[in-house]
């Protein structure tokens, strides 16, 4: 009987009215102890107002069903399709959704729609990956941001590959302690490449010189990346090769900041030969052994003298306590292999002993920041001290 009524009264009444009344009905119909008719009887009454031409009447549906089991699925799925600002409260709260649904409509939804289901609590897998895939970047970045989303590897790396360049969403990215080493990697060579491009744009730096500072950025990044997670050096090289980013210069970057079990691993992952032996083979003296391992990996004939003058200074020792750890260049033995690579004729080590001296300026610059800084914090504790004492 008073679904009755409000049927009739409804096709008088003025927008507001009918919002207003429309969200009571609802609340009856989750709440009250209605009778199996009057039921029903309310469950229409809703499928008939998602005709309303009113968005206030569908905004009062959505805001009283949203959060509701018990809503009718009907009008949960109506809504879902509506228009933007009222789909969207019902897309991100809804339990009735199931993930075939969202995944339909992050593919056609806009990106107010998409960052609504992007914000649901418990996303799973299936739907994460959809917005990975055609979300919007604001909704990627709040699926970065939803700490109950469920979010595979390949999903973050398929949002690095498409939105990388973005500040927002490289800070998403690093702020996540399920990010692998080559995702971070990844982000670093966008962002690198982004910074080229703008400094070429503006006549800074020539593209080709950019370009180099890239590249050589990208390996330095990858050296200390592969230092903080020497679990993952495995597929950080894999990543690395597969995005032509495997370089020499990288590989001898790492033997020349000691940091041998990467080079070791570079060496087993282009030559095709088990790490055990690469193993034996780098710490065997003997000099045929590593030549036949290094031509085996594809690696140039040029650069093989720096890589023997590298491997005879660690066999000589005292490098390991330098400053900086495996992530930094050693001074001492940058020189060293400079030096050594010096007498052989120019020509083609050229190139070579124009990395070695980059190397070598920036081992240098690196050794005088950290001392400089152990200088600074010695001094500070020691003022410290001083003033401790004054105040007693």
């Amino acid at each position: 009987m008073i679904v009755r009524q409000f049927l009739h009264w409804v096709r008088t009444a003025s927008a507001g009215q009918r919002a207003e009344a429309t969200s009571a009905l609802a609340r009856a119909y989750l709440y009250s102890d209605l009778s199996a008719d009057d039921h029903a009887a309310a469950e229409g009454a809703m499928i008939m107002l998602l005709d309303d031409h009113s968005p206030l009447v569908r905004q009062a549906l959505a805001d009283t069903l949203a959060c509701s089991e018990r809503a009718p699925p009907a009008v949960i799925n109506a809504l879902a399709h509506d228009q933007a600002g009222i789909a969207a409260l019902v897309l991100e709260h809804s339990p009735l959704l199931i993930d075939a649904d969202l995944v339909e409509i992050v593919a056609t939804g806009d990106p107010a729609v998409q960052a609504a289901i992007a914000r649901r609590h418990g996303l799973q897998r299936s739907v994460a990956a959809a917005v990975a895939e055609v979300g919007s970047a604001e909704a990627c970045l709040i699926l970065l941001e939803n700490p109950a989303a469920d979010i595979a590897p390949f999903s973050i790396d398929r949002i690095v590959e498409r939105f990388g360049m973005l500040a927002a969403i490289r800070e998403a990215v690093l702020a996540r302690v399920d990010v692998p080493a080559a995702t971070r990697q990844a982000l670093v060579a966008k962002l690198s490449q982004a910074l080229a491009e703008f400094v070429a744009a503006r006549a800074w730096l020539d593209p080709e010189r950019a370009q180099r500072v890239v590249k050589e950025a990208c390996e330095k990044a990858a050296v200390t990346i592969a230092a903080d997670a020497p679990g993952e050096a495995g597929p950080l090289l894999r990543h690395l090769r597969q995005t032509a980013q495997l370089t020499v210069g990288l590989i001898l970057r790492a033997l020349l900041s000691g940091n041998v079990a990467l080079f070791e691993e570079a060496l087993a992952e282009l030559s095709g030969i088990p790490l055990a032996r690469v193993h034996a083979i780098v710490h065997d003296r003997g000099a045929a052994g590593f030549r036949a391992l290094y031509d085996r990996a594809g690696l140039p004939a040029s650069a093989y003298p720096a890589f023997r003058e590298a491997l005879g200074a660690l066999g000589e020792g005292g490098y390991a306590t330098e400053l900086g750890g495996s992530s930094r260049l050693k001074r001492r033995m940058v020189e060293r292999v400079l030096a050594g690579c010096a007498g052989h004729e120019i020509g083609e080590v050229e190139p070579l002993l124009m990395l070695l001296r980059r190397f070598a300026t920036e081992a240098a610059r690196e050794e005088a920041r950290l001392y400089c800084d152990e200088i600074v914090a010695r001094d500070s504790v020691v003022l410290d001290l001083m003033l401790d004492r004054a105040a007693a």
